[in-house]
Protein backbone atom coordinates (compact mmCIF):
# COMPACT_ATOMS: atom_id res chain seq x y z
CA UNK A 1 0.00 0.00 0.00
CA UNK A 2 1.36 3.41 -0.99
CA UNK A 3 1.80 5.66 2.06
CA UNK A 4 1.88 9.42 1.83
CA UNK A 5 3.99 11.18 4.45
CA UNK A 6 5.46 14.26 2.78
CA UNK A 7 3.15 16.63 0.92
CA UNK A 8 4.25 19.73 -0.98
CA UNK A 9 1.64 22.52 -1.13
CA UNK A 10 2.46 25.06 -3.84
CA UNK A 11 1.02 28.49 -3.11
CA UNK A 12 0.51 29.96 0.36
CA UNK A 13 -2.55 32.13 -0.22
CA UNK A 14 -5.95 31.56 1.35
CA UNK A 15 -6.39 28.09 -0.13
CA UNK A 16 -2.78 26.93 0.08
CA UNK A 17 -2.38 27.95 3.72
CA UNK A 18 -5.71 26.31 4.55
CA UNK A 19 -4.68 23.06 2.86
CA UNK A 20 -1.32 23.11 4.67
CA UNK A 21 -3.14 23.74 7.96
CA UNK A 22 -5.36 20.69 7.53
CA UNK A 23 -2.53 18.42 6.38
CA UNK A 24 -0.31 19.44 9.32
CA UNK A 25 -3.17 18.92 11.77
CA UNK A 26 -3.51 15.35 10.52
CA UNK A 27 0.19 14.64 11.04
CA UNK A 28 1.56 15.00 7.50
CA UNK A 29 4.93 16.63 6.87
CA UNK A 30 4.05 19.70 4.81
CA UNK A 31 6.34 21.75 2.61
CA UNK A 32 4.53 25.04 2.06
CA UNK A 33 6.10 26.63 -0.99
CA UNK A 34 5.80 30.14 -2.41
CA UNK A 35 7.93 32.73 -4.20
CA UNK A 36 9.39 34.52 -1.20
CA UNK A 37 9.86 34.24 2.55
CA UNK A 38 7.74 37.31 3.41
CA UNK A 39 4.68 35.76 1.72
CA UNK A 40 5.31 32.50 3.56
CA UNK A 41 5.68 34.30 6.88
CA UNK A 42 2.25 35.90 6.42
CA UNK A 43 0.78 32.50 5.57
CA UNK A 44 2.21 30.96 8.74
CA UNK A 45 0.76 33.82 10.79
CA UNK A 46 -2.63 33.08 9.23
CA UNK A 47 -2.31 29.39 10.08
CA UNK A 48 -1.36 30.23 13.69
CA UNK A 49 -4.35 32.57 13.97
CA UNK A 50 -6.70 29.88 12.64
CA UNK A 51 -5.20 27.31 15.01
CA UNK A 52 -5.83 29.66 17.93
CA UNK A 53 -9.44 30.01 16.81
CA UNK A 54 -9.80 26.21 16.72
CA UNK A 55 -8.26 25.91 20.19
CA UNK A 56 -10.74 28.44 21.60
CA UNK A 57 -13.60 26.46 20.06
CA UNK A 58 -12.27 23.19 21.49
CA UNK A 59 -11.69 21.67 18.05
CA UNK A 60 -8.03 20.97 18.79
CA UNK A 61 -6.05 20.88 22.04
CA UNK A 62 -3.65 23.64 23.08
CA UNK A 63 -0.85 21.09 23.46
CA UNK A 64 -1.25 20.09 19.80
CA UNK A 65 -0.40 23.55 18.48
CA UNK A 66 3.40 23.17 18.69
CA UNK A 67 3.53 19.80 16.91
CA UNK A 68 1.14 21.00 14.18
CA UNK A 69 3.30 24.03 13.42
CA UNK A 70 6.43 21.87 13.48
CA UNK A 71 4.86 19.76 10.72
CA UNK A 72 5.05 22.76 8.36
CA UNK A 73 8.30 23.62 6.59
CA UNK A 74 8.40 26.92 4.68
CA UNK A 75 10.26 26.83 1.35
CA UNK A 76 10.89 29.84 -0.89
CA UNK A 77 10.97 28.84 -4.57
CA UNK A 78 9.29 25.91 -6.31
CA UNK A 79 12.70 24.80 -7.58
CA UNK A 80 13.60 23.99 -3.96
CA UNK A 81 10.86 21.38 -3.53
CA UNK A 82 12.06 18.43 -1.45
CA UNK A 83 13.04 15.26 -3.31
CA UNK A 84 11.29 13.32 -0.53
CA UNK A 85 7.91 14.65 -1.67
CA UNK A 86 5.25 11.93 -1.96
CA UNK A 87 2.33 14.06 -3.21
CA UNK A 88 1.94 17.58 -4.63
CA UNK A 89 -1.04 19.90 -4.21
CA UNK A 90 -0.80 23.05 -6.36
CA UNK A 91 -2.92 25.93 -5.06
CA UNK A 92 -1.71 29.05 -6.87
CA UNK A 93 -4.01 31.61 -8.50
CA UNK A 94 -6.36 30.66 -11.35
CA UNK A 95 -4.13 31.11 -14.38
CA UNK A 96 -3.50 28.27 -16.79
CA UNK A 97 -0.05 29.32 -17.94
CA UNK A 98 1.14 30.11 -14.41
CA UNK A 99 0.08 26.67 -13.24
CA UNK A 100 1.78 24.97 -16.18
CA UNK A 101 5.02 26.82 -15.49
CA UNK A 102 4.95 25.48 -11.92
CA UNK A 103 4.50 21.92 -13.21
CA UNK A 104 7.48 22.33 -15.54
CA UNK A 105 9.72 23.18 -12.61
CA UNK A 106 8.31 20.36 -10.48
CA UNK A 107 8.72 17.90 -13.37
CA UNK A 108 12.42 18.64 -13.49
CA UNK A 109 12.74 17.75 -9.81
CA UNK A 110 10.25 14.98 -9.11
CA UNK A 111 9.75 11.53 -10.62
CA UNK A 112 6.85 10.77 -12.99
CA UNK A 113 5.14 8.47 -10.50
CA UNK A 114 4.43 11.27 -7.99
CA UNK A 115 0.84 12.50 -8.14
CA UNK A 116 0.23 16.16 -8.92
CA UNK A 117 -3.14 17.49 -7.72
CA UNK A 118 -4.41 20.94 -8.63
CA UNK A 119 -6.81 22.96 -6.50
CA UNK A 120 -8.18 24.70 -9.60
CA UNK A 121 -11.83 25.68 -9.27
CA UNK A 122 -12.64 25.64 -12.98
CA UNK A 123 -9.71 25.03 -15.39
CA UNK A 124 -9.70 21.76 -17.35
CA UNK A 125 -7.69 19.01 -15.65
CA UNK A 126 -6.97 17.34 -18.99
CA UNK A 127 -5.59 20.59 -20.39
CA UNK A 128 -3.44 21.32 -17.34
CA UNK A 129 -1.95 17.82 -17.05
CA UNK A 130 1.73 17.52 -18.03
CA UNK A 131 2.06 14.94 -20.83
CA UNK A 132 4.53 12.82 -18.90
CA UNK A 133 2.19 12.38 -15.92
CA UNK A 134 -1.35 12.68 -17.29
CA UNK A 135 -2.23 9.43 -15.52
CA UNK A 136 -0.87 10.84 -12.24
CA UNK A 137 -2.62 14.20 -12.48
CA UNK A 138 -5.94 15.02 -10.82
CA UNK A 139 -8.13 17.86 -9.57
CA UNK A 140 -8.51 18.28 -5.81
CA UNK A 141 -10.81 21.26 -5.35
CA UNK A 142 -11.02 22.21 -1.67
CA UNK A 143 -13.72 24.56 -0.43
CA UNK A 144 -13.03 27.79 1.47
CA UNK A 145 -12.43 27.97 4.42
CA UNK A 146 -10.49 24.73 4.10
CA UNK A 147 -10.23 23.89 7.84
CA UNK A 148 -14.04 24.11 8.12
CA UNK A 149 -15.56 22.84 4.87
CA UNK A 150 -15.87 19.07 4.45
CA UNK A 151 -16.21 18.79 0.67
CA UNK A 152 -13.31 18.14 -1.67
CA UNK A 153 -14.38 17.97 -5.32
CA UNK A 154 -12.19 15.32 -6.98
CA UNK A 155 -11.92 15.84 -10.75
CA UNK A 156 -10.73 13.12 -13.10
CA UNK A 157 -8.86 14.21 -16.19
CA UNK A 158 -9.23 12.25 -19.42
CA UNK A 159 -6.19 10.10 -18.58
CA UNK A 160 -6.30 10.08 -14.77
CA UNK A 161 -5.71 6.50 -13.63
CA UNK A 162 -7.86 4.58 -11.16
CA UNK A 163 -4.80 4.22 -8.95
CA UNK A 164 -4.36 8.01 -8.82
CA UNK A 165 -8.06 8.42 -8.07
CA UNK A 166 -7.93 5.89 -5.23
CA UNK A 167 -4.81 7.39 -3.63
CA UNK A 168 -6.31 10.89 -3.81
CA UNK A 169 -9.62 9.72 -2.35
CA UNK A 170 -7.78 7.93 0.46
CA UNK A 171 -5.74 11.06 1.24
CA UNK A 172 -8.92 13.15 1.31
CA UNK A 173 -10.51 10.73 3.76
CA UNK A 174 -7.42 10.88 5.97
CA UNK A 175 -7.93 14.65 6.18
CA UNK A 176 -11.44 14.01 7.51
CA UNK A 177 -12.88 15.48 4.33
CA UNK A 178 -15.48 14.01 2.00
CA UNK A 179 -14.28 13.34 -1.57
CA UNK A 180 -16.89 13.55 -4.31
CA UNK A 181 -15.76 12.53 -7.79
CA UNK A 182 -16.82 14.46 -10.89
CA UNK A 183 -15.83 14.49 -14.55
CA UNK A 184 -13.66 17.11 -16.21
CA UNK A 185 -16.06 19.67 -17.71
CA UNK A 186 -15.93 23.48 -17.34
CA UNK A 187 -16.60 24.56 -13.75
CA UNK A 188 -16.98 20.92 -12.69
CA UNK A 189 -20.10 20.82 -10.45
CA UNK A 190 -19.62 23.26 -7.57
CA UNK A 191 -18.87 26.34 -9.65
CA UNK A 192 -20.99 25.34 -12.63
CA UNK A 193 -24.01 25.67 -10.33
CA UNK A 194 -22.78 28.32 -7.88
CA UNK A 195 -21.42 30.95 -10.28
CA UNK A 196 -24.55 31.34 -12.45
CA UNK A 197 -26.51 31.86 -9.21
CA UNK A 198 -24.10 34.57 -8.04
CA UNK A 199 -24.09 36.14 -11.51
CA UNK A 200 -27.90 36.23 -11.56
CA UNK A 201 -27.91 37.93 -8.15
CA UNK A 202 -25.52 40.56 -9.58
CA UNK A 203 -27.81 41.02 -12.59
CA UNK A 204 -30.77 41.53 -10.21
CA UNK A 205 -28.83 44.27 -8.43
CA UNK A 206 -27.64 45.76 -11.76
CA UNK A 207 -31.22 45.93 -13.04
CA UNK A 208 -32.50 47.53 -9.83
CA UNK A 209 -34.80 44.64 -8.92
CA UNK A 210 -33.80 44.86 -5.25
CA UNK A 211 -31.10 46.20 -2.96
CA UNK A 212 -28.00 44.18 -2.13
CA UNK A 213 -29.35 43.56 1.38
CA UNK A 214 -32.72 42.40 0.08
CA UNK A 215 -31.17 39.99 -2.43
CA UNK A 216 -28.95 38.44 0.22
CA UNK A 217 -31.70 38.21 2.86
CA UNK A 218 -34.13 36.56 0.44
CA UNK A 219 -31.63 33.81 -0.33
CA UNK A 220 -30.74 33.38 3.34
CA UNK A 221 -34.28 33.34 4.70
CA UNK A 222 -36.05 31.75 1.75
CA UNK A 223 -33.46 29.21 0.61
CA UNK A 224 -31.67 28.58 3.93
CA UNK A 225 -28.33 29.70 2.51
CA UNK A 226 -25.89 30.58 5.34
CA UNK A 227 -24.64 33.57 3.35
CA UNK A 228 -26.27 35.68 0.64
CA UNK A 229 -24.86 35.42 -2.92
CA UNK A 230 -23.48 38.97 -3.00
CA UNK A 231 -21.73 38.54 0.36
CA UNK A 232 -20.42 35.18 -0.81
CA UNK A 233 -19.08 36.77 -4.02
CA UNK A 234 -17.21 39.32 -1.89
CA UNK A 235 -15.65 36.52 0.16
CA UNK A 236 -14.67 34.49 -2.90
CA UNK A 237 -13.29 37.55 -4.69
CA UNK A 238 -15.08 39.25 -7.58
CA UNK A 239 -12.07 38.71 -9.84
CA UNK A 240 -12.23 34.98 -9.12
CA UNK A 241 -15.97 34.93 -9.86
CA UNK A 242 -15.38 36.72 -13.17
CA UNK A 243 -12.55 34.36 -14.08
CA UNK A 244 -14.70 31.28 -13.47
CA UNK A 245 -17.63 32.71 -15.42
CA UNK A 246 -15.30 33.36 -18.35
CA UNK A 247 -14.08 29.74 -18.20
CA UNK A 248 -17.71 28.57 -18.26
CA UNK A 249 -18.62 30.91 -21.12
CA UNK A 250 -15.59 29.89 -23.17
CA UNK A 251 -16.00 26.20 -22.41
CA UNK A 252 -19.71 25.92 -23.24
CA UNK A 253 -20.20 28.85 -25.62
CA UNK A 254 -23.57 29.42 -23.95
CA UNK A 255 -24.74 33.03 -23.31
CA UNK A 256 -26.31 31.98 -19.99
CA UNK A 257 -22.79 32.11 -18.54
CA UNK A 258 -22.06 35.69 -19.69
CA UNK A 259 -20.76 37.82 -16.84
CA UNK A 260 -22.90 40.73 -15.70
CA UNK A 261 -21.51 44.14 -16.82
CA UNK A 262 -21.64 45.31 -13.19
CA UNK A 263 -19.27 42.50 -12.19
CA UNK A 264 -16.85 43.46 -14.96
CA UNK A 265 -17.02 47.13 -13.94
CA UNK A 266 -16.27 46.34 -10.28
CA UNK A 267 -13.32 44.12 -11.15
CA UNK A 268 -11.93 46.84 -13.45
CA UNK A 269 -12.19 49.29 -10.53
CA UNK A 270 -10.38 46.80 -8.25
CA UNK A 271 -13.47 46.47 -6.06
CA UNK A 272 -12.82 42.77 -5.52
CA UNK A 273 -14.59 42.18 -2.22
CA UNK A 274 -13.24 41.45 1.23
CA UNK A 275 -9.59 41.17 0.15
CA UNK A 276 -9.52 44.77 -1.11
CA UNK A 277 -11.84 46.14 1.55
CA UNK A 278 -14.62 46.96 -0.90
CA UNK A 279 -16.98 44.97 -3.11
CA UNK A 280 -20.75 44.78 -2.86
CA UNK A 281 -20.14 45.68 0.80
CA UNK A 282 -17.39 47.52 2.67
CA UNK A 283 -14.86 45.72 4.89
CA UNK A 284 -12.13 46.77 7.29
CA UNK A 285 -8.75 45.50 6.08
Amino acid sequence: MFEIKNVAVIGSGTMGSGIAHVLATKGFNVSLIDKDSSTLKRALETIESNLNRQIKKGIILEESRKSILENICLIAGVENVSLDTDFVIEAIYENKEAKKSVYEILNSRLSDDIIFATNTSSISISELAPKNRADNFIGMHFMNPVPVMKLVEIIKGHDTSQKTLKITNDLTNQLDKIPIVVEDYPGFIANRILMPMINEAIFALYEGVATREAIDEIMKLGMAHPMGPLTLADFIGLDVCLNILEVLYEGFGDPKYRACPLLRKMVAANKLGKKTGSGFYEYST
